[in-house]
């Protein structure tokens, strides 16, 4: 699994100071902050809501990385969300 730091889609890259969340969530289960949880969950309108000036353009980024590099088991849904946390 490639991790999140740097991972690009469409010219849009997740920082830095992101990808150690998102990567502590795919591969130690840890529940990450309010923005990655509602795009892990699936919550668009919650994902919008708590994004910060940068992570609101790079939405598409965050989702192609789960999409293509995580495991299926843990996003897309509030289910496989507590799930994962609880695994």
């Amino acid at each position: 699994m490639k991790t999140a730091n740097g991972y690009e889609f469409k010219g849009m890259v997740i920082p830095e100071y992101m990808a150690e969340g998102v990567d502590l969530y795919v591969a130690d289960h840890i529940p990450p902050g309010g923005f990655l949880t509602a795009v892990i969950c699936n919550d668009l309108s919650k994902a919008v809501g708590a994004a910060d000036g940068e992570n609101i353009h790079i939405i598409p980024a965050y989702i192609a990385y789960f999409y293509n590099e995580a495991p299926s088991d843990c996003w897309g849904s509030v289910e496989k969300y507590t799930k994962w946390v609880k695994d």
